[in-house]
């Protein structure tokens, strides 16, 4: 979810809280090399994935292991980790990278762009190759923190009809939310709906394909088996989709009328 500081500068003004979706602007005459600012904004979208796949492999294994078998009560304090460590990823990186952390975000926000401000399609796969690497790195991490083999694959099933319906709304719903949160309440409400998702839905919101590959690697509580996770993938993309098309059809936003 990229994110910078609204305002009438790129830097914005830091009260008004971070935009989701935004992606730094790079001028056509500027060589596609990674320049000093870039390098910094592909650390902080690896860093920002990795923490927070780390956050919910590591949640959902501390979770398991402190429930006694209770689901409900893992689940339950899987999302709030997740939930926690989301809102606070994205007021942190934010102001650097935009805080993207999830292949399809950056995609809709590289597309959306007017053709005169069109970041370079590299920049978006720097950043889509930083996601994967910090999803990657964060299952590690997790499984290093609580004396796990670190290298594993899933063997959780995730398949079936409802469950892909599931990723596609979830999705959808992520999207929408990033499109169109007011710029001062974005973390909160993109975190919030995260951690809604994981309880109305029934694929629990991966809504991420970097968070599908973190969890294929975590033979866990909150893991995929690999053989789930193309299904989950292309339903997200799918909803993705939706979610943009939902955007374009609710129109432009518009500040409410004074009373």
């Amino acid at each position: 979810m990229l994110l910078k500081k609204a305002g009438s500068s790129a830097g914005g003004d830091s009260r008004t809280g971070p935009l989701i979706g935004h992606i730094p602007p790079t001028s056509p005459h500027e060589s596609y090399d990674l320049k000093p600012r870039l390098k910094q904004q592909l650390l902080a979208e690896f860093f920002g994935t990795a923490a927070l796949l780390c956050a919910v492999i590591g949640s959902g294994i501390m979770a398991e292991r402190l429930s006694d078998g209770n689901l409900g009560v893992a689940l339950l304090a899987n999302s709030l980790a997740t939930v926690f460590a989301l809102y606070v990823l994205i007021e942190v990186l934010g102001p650097i990278s935009g805080a993207h952390f999830n292949p399809l975000v950056t995609l809709v926000m590289w597309l959306k762009r007017p053709p005169a401000q069109t970041t370079p399609w590299q920049v978006a796969i720097f950043f889509i190759a930083s996601q994967l690497l910090g999803a990657v790195a964060g299952a590690w991490l997790a499984h290093a923190m609580f004396d796990l083999s670190v290298l594993q694959f899933s063997s959780k099933v995730r398949t079936g009809g409802g469950q892909w319906l599931a990723e596609a709304v979830a999705t959808a719903g992520l999207i929408l939310v990033v499109l169109r949160a007011p710029p001062a309440k974005a973390s909160a409400l993109v975190a919030c709906y995260i951690g809604a998702a994981y309880w109305f839905t029934a694929s629990t919101s991966f809504a991420n394909p970097a968070a599908v590959l973190g969890r294929m690697l975590s033979d866990s509580f909150a893991g995929i088996a690999p053989a789930s996770a193309p299904g989950f993938v292309l339903a997200q993309a799918a909803g993705a989709l939706a979610g943009v098309v939902l955007h374009r059809m609710l129109g432009v936003q518009q500040a409410p009328a004074p009373l």
